[in-house]
């Protein structure tokens, strides 16, 4: 049965792109005229919002004319305040939760599920869980896109939480350069560079260069990161567009964290460390580096139809020697902690192509939009855990944290190697269209045929899965007037899984709903624009295991996952002349699963605004504050189910603030305090460690731009 619906979504697909090659055949040749580059154009004012968005279709519509929400972090914004990785941006963007559970490791959630979508230039695959690794520099991005919900259209597999767009930086074809350099709190050293510059009228070149190294507020831990990116873009013919873009980011940290602090004492009383308080040994390392290399062919076919084929090749490592602290600590003596080293090393390789066309046709005297393609995914990775547990030095016991100076006895870790080699494949054929049944109202449909296969074992335990799954996407737009409209859209994702039922079938993909209604409105001359949406996810599907299952033989069967809904609301633009501000509120509300429910916040407030002081020409001020609500999480049980430790996070909020002054048109200095009111807060209760965040902090960068 599988067979046969993979086999009807290649015909369709293969139907549809014959019916429009001809189609546009014969409108190439009653018109040729050169064809207009398609993007999707946001209404945002450029100061704070960019002006396109390409994540949630394929189609060439506006963020207003899409049925989904979606933000878009400017790289003004990034510029402004200091936004120098992906965890900074997201943690300024609506509804998303950044789960900082170490130093080197973060997840990302969004209505209650993890994000594992991150897409470059709207390439990618979904990733086994939602953590990065490193840490996602933003230097070489033009901007973030986020689009919440459900993303069935563009990503198949993955969670009903949100995709991240990460936009590379384009060659320009007007010589551009700029470059800075800058100097914070614990010795924070970083200089950016960035230049672009047409070869001719038709070719341009881009090269950006960022290097950072710099101590931490946590005892002995520091990195050192390297990132180069070129870019090259250029013309073969008149309607054929090159591009090619390579980068490579490289981040070494010493002295990272490999988990992080116990929150509670033996007696059920909260831990409360000093925020440096470090659980990393002095030896311990964890280096990760990338290498991509994006190849994008654009094919003008006509004048209102492109086509595109896009190749990434991408390979990712780590090595990594690491020190983990676990128990729970004596009140009295902070005793009661083992230590346990490891050698940790990974790699994964992914060959990913997409090749689809989009483009307009007529149909009852209205213009109709519609886009198809083809994309495959190829993904190999494995890893390696070594351990100590011959010479006695793989598990020390622990002194009192609070007084630990990081010296552990140095591990030789070379027992029992253990690991994975795992190969996944994806391949997809998705047609989608927008038909205006009137000039106010538009309809969006579309599905999505994903077919994924995974071979190989995971340490010692066979990662088998083969699943086909057939998504669908159908929105609706009504415009009442030219600056405000309402939608509504449903979508589904999935997750394969390799669990086995009573009968020791392969369990169905989990499926992810998602269903959104919304108004957009472009205020005040269109320079400010408004979402407000409600949205309602769930999981079907998901494995549990069965009573009684033993545990060398665990047998699922499915069961409703986390449903979630609530609402969210985001104003962005320029209010004023000298007033740009970003601010939106977001409410959640989650069942099903309250272990998930306790440590996600449930209302978040995020607000960003730069105003241009009118009496002192040069001079802006800024501020960027994050609020988030009150969080839990229960340690510790007694057999009856009641709490007897729990480890709770009190309502706060960051302020971040910022001065730029323009000393020449060319040479400008900008100031950044963050967590100015030196709020002490642990960065995530996700799992049942956790550390503290930055306390407040300084930096001064001096810009210069051609």
């Amino acid at each position: 049965m599988l067979h046969k619906h993979k086999n009807s979504a290649f015909k369709l697909s293969l139907l549809t792109s014959l019916v429009l090659s001809g189609y546009a055949v014969a409108n190439d040749t009653q018109d040729n005229l050169p064809l207009e580059k398609i993007a999707v154009y946001g209404q945002h004012h450029k100061n704070y919002i960019t002006e396109e968005a390409q994540s949630a279709t394929k189609l060439g519509l506006t963020i207003k004319e899409t049925p989904q929400s979606i933000s878009v972090v400017s790289r003004a914004l990034m510029d402004d305040f200091s936004l120098d990785d992906i965890n900074a941006v997201l943690e300024s963007t609506p509804g998303v939760t950044v789960e900082q559970i170490e130093t080197d490791r973060t997840y990302f959630k969004a209505r209650g599920f993890e994000i594992t979508n991150f897409l470059i230039d709207g390439l990618g695959t979904p990733q086994n869980s939602g953590s990065i690794q490193g840490t996602l520099d933003t230097a070489i991005y033009d901007r973030v896109e986020i689009v919440r919900g459900a993303n069935g259209m563009m990503t198949g597999a993955g969670n009903p939480s949100a995709t991240i767009n990460m936009v590379l930086k384009k060659p320009t074809y007007t010589t551009q350069a700029n470059a800075s350099a800058s100097y914070g709190s614990w010795n924070n050293k970083r200089v950016d560079i960035d230049v672009s510059a047409p070869i001719n009228d038709e070719h341009a070149v881009r090269a950006v260069f960022t290097k950072q190294d710099k101590e931490s507020y946590l005892d002995r831990y520091e990195t050192d990161k390297t990132i180069a990116y070129l870019a090259y873009e250029g013309k073969l013919t008149d309607d054929t567009l090159l591009s090619i873009n390579y980068v490579n980011q490289q981040k070494d940290a010493d002295s990272p964290l490999w988990g992080a602090l116990p929150l509670y004492y033996t007696d059920g009383s909260p831990t409360d460390y000093d925020e440096s308080t470090s659980t990393a040994a002095d030896w311990s390392y964890w280096d990760n580096s990338a290498e991509r290399i994006y190849v994008t062919l654009e094919q003008n076919l006509s004048a209102t139809w492109v086509a595109k084929a896009r190749y990434a090749h991408i390979k990712n490592e780590q090595n990594s020697e690491l020190f983990y602290v676990y128990g729970t600590p004596d009140k009295d003596t902070g005793l009661g902690l083992t230590g346990y080293a490891s050698r940790y090393d990974y790699k994964d390789t992914q060959d990913l192509f997409d090749l689809y066309a989009s483009g307009k046709f007529e149909l009852f005297s209205l213009e109709h939009d519609l886009s198809f393609g083809i994309s495959q995914a190829n993904m190999d990775f494995n890893d390696q855990s070594l351990y100590d547990y011959s010479t006695g030095n793989g598990f020390p016991a622990m002194p009192d944290l609070a007084t630990w100076d990081g010296i552990a006895p140095e591990a030789t870790l070379v027992d029992k190697p253990d690991g994975s080699d795992v190969q996944n494949t994806q391949r997809s054929a998705y047609v989608s269209t927008r038909i205006k049944l009137a000039d106010p109202l538009s309809i969006l449909a579309g599905v999505r045929y994903t077919d994924w296969e995974t071979k190989g074992t995971a340490y010692s335990v066979v990662q088998t899965r083969d699943d086909s799954e057939v998504i669908p996407y159908i929105g609706t737009v009504y415009d009442f007037t030219e600056s405000l409209s309402a939608y509504a859209s449903y979508t589904e994702t999935f997750v394969p899984q390799k669990e086995l039922d009573i009968n020791a079938e392969q369990l169905a993909p989990v499926i992810g709903k998602s269903a959104e209604v919304g108004l957009k409105a472009q205020l005040l001359d269109e320079q400010v624009f408004v979402t407000l949406a409600y949205f309602d996810a769930k999981q079907d599907g998901l494995a549990v295991a069965l009573p009684g299952s033993l545990p060398s033989d665990t047998r699922y069967y499915a069961a409703d996952g986390i449903n979630s809904d609530g609402f969210e609301i985001e104003l962005s633009g320029r209010l004023t002349d000298d007033l740009s501000a970003s601010i939106s509120f977001s409410n959640l509300s989650i069942d099903g699963d309250e272990l998930v429910k306790d440590y996600t916040p449930e209302n978040q407030l995020k607000m960003a605004a730069t105003y241009q002081v009118p009496f002192i020409d040069g001079l802006t001020l800024g501020a960027n504050y994050r609020w988030q609500d009150s969080i839990s999480r229960v340690q510790v049980k007694d057999p009856a189910g009641n709490a007897l430790a729990t480890t709770k996070q009190d309502a706060y909020g960051l302020l971040d603030l910022m001065a730029t002054y323009e000393i020449t048109q060319n040479v400008g200095v900008t100031f950044n305090v963050n967590n100015s009111t030196d709020e002490k807060y642990i960065n995530s209760l996700y799992w049942e460690q956790g550390y503290y965040g930055a306390p407040r902090n300084y930096s001064l960068s001096v810009n210069w731009q051609l």
